[in-house]
């Protein structure tokens, strides 16, 4: 029973429970207001205090005239063109920024084509050195009030610019984290292919309704990354932001951390604004490459940060103790199974005396088995329902052994980031070739 007890505090995590009463909270605070904002906005169009501004002073939030989309591509010829499009159903291409890293496939010549703004980059930088040259190339921060980071493979909801840009709600809001949904359109060829895209669906689920949107509260504050596929930034402050920092696998964590250390402002979360969808791995290999290098982005961050007993550093070391205790769980549950059947096939055949029985009473498989397994089933229907895939109560069968995977990349990750720092330099994972058109997760959501 203690086993239990303890696997399943272990699997829910406390950090999840604390940041979901928190979101509870900010919700039945933002429901409560309603009423007031509706009436406090009635009077002017697109002005007035944010759902968490108490101060009751009115603001403007920016307008789609002020932002600048870039988008870091290398060798994304199979979907450039199709992001591209959604980019401009949202506001001229003329605002549609687009720096090729060192690209050697058609990527250039397809995005200049559709009618962006084309900076080709050589040689390849990586994603961050990327962005931090094409925003001097363009000259972003002084024409532009927001600048809109945007991966190749991503498109956006229709309403993401109206509900997005409203989440800069007060002058010290610096970013707005994008609300990341996997595309299911096309559909991954391969039964495991589709099984991986769900298994990522349910994780956005899980990070962005229980934890991020109670980190994001006023008061709090902790949001621990505005992921670089579809979020929005100030531009006053990306020159405070120190977005080409060496050694480092990927930019986003930094550039979030960044953001706490230097107090540079707040940062901005709610899963119905700012909603992107974007094309995820499909194929084994991709997808323990993009989890090796986003754990080893974020130990590399953590590193460089060295975050102190502020609240945003008390958060991180909550997280990253709860991460660290998990993984250990989660990458002990096949030895224990294992340890379990040889004791109980021992013990039935009469081999080793009585050191099979203590084997198998000393062994708290079916504590750790069934506290592991059962909330993990139910985290997978509460998904299942969210995101309206029925198919996902089915794939939820095997999800624990993608979870034990991530645990064993968490580990090595951690590893690697002690033995030395990255380049940067990037590969894009096997793209699925989109039709024209926004994602038919788009089309039926919205």
């Amino acid at each position: 029973m203690l086993a239990f007890v303890i696997a399943l505090v272990l699997v829910l995590g406390v950090n999840t429970i604390l940041w979901t009463v928190v979101g509870l909270v900010r919700y039945a605070r933002l429901r409560a207001g309603v009423a007031t904002i509706a009436r406090r906005r009635s009077g002017w169009r697109a002005v007035g205090p944010g759902p968490d501004d108490a101060t009751g002073a009115e603001y403007a939030p920016p307008t789609v005239a002020d932002v600048a989309i870039l988008v870091a591509a290398h060798d994304e010829e199979l979907v450039i063109e199709n992001t591209i499009r959604s980019a401009a159903e949202h506001l001229p291409l003329a605002q549609v920024f687009v720096v090729s890293d060192g690209s050697t496939d058609d990527t250039v010549r397809i995005a200049t084509g559709a009618g962006a703004q084309v900076y080709d980059l050589h040689p390849n930088r990586g994603k961050a050195g990327a962005l931090a040259a094409a925003i001097d190339h363009f000259r972003i921060p002084e024409r532009f009030e927001v600048l809109m980071l945007l991966d190749a493979d991503t498109h956006l909801a229709p309403d993401y610019f109206s509900t997005g840009l409203a989440e800069f709600s007060a002058p010290d809001i610096v970013a707005v984290a994008g609300r990341a949904t996997t595309i299911l359109d096309p559909a991954a060829p391969t039964l495991l292919g589709r099984v991986l895209v769900a298994y990522r669906e349910r994780v956005y689920v899980a990070v962005q309704y229980l934890q991020k949107f109670g980190q994001a509260a006023e008061h709090a504050n902790v949001v621990a990354i505005v992921p670089g596929f579809a979020s929005m930034y100030r531009t006053r402050v990306l020159g405070d932001i120190d977005i080409t920092a060496a050694g480092l696998a990927i930019e986003d964590f930094n550039m979030t951390f960044e953001v706490h250390a230097k107090r540079l402002g707040r940062i901005a979360f709610r899963p119905s604004a700012a909603i992107a969808y974007t094309q995820d791995p499909d194929t084994l290999g991709d997808y323990a490459k993009q989890i090796r290098r986003w754990n080893l982005g974020f130990w590399q961050t953590l590193r460089r940060h060295r975050l102190g007993f502020g609240r945003f550093g008390l958060a991180v070391a909550m997280f990253v103790a709860e991460l660290l205790t998990s993984s250990l769980m989660m990458l002990a549950i096949l030895p224990a199974v294992a340890l379990a059947l040889v004791a109980a096939v021992l013990d039935a055949s009469g081999i080793g005396g009585s050191v099979p029985r203590t084997m198998l009473e000393a062994d708290p498989v079916l504590g750790i088995v069934v506290g592991v397994l059962l909330p993990d089933y139910v985290l997978t229907l509460l998904v299942a329902v969210v995101a309206r895939r029925p198919v996902y109560v089915l794939f939820g069968v095997v999800f624990p052994l993608l979870r034990i995977l991530d645990a064993f990349l968490c580990i090595a990750a951690l590893v690697m980031a002690f033995r030395g720092g990255s380049n940067g330099v990037w590969h894009s994972p096997t793209r699925r070739s989109l039709g024209a058109g926004p994602p038919a997760t788009a089309r039926a959501e919205h």
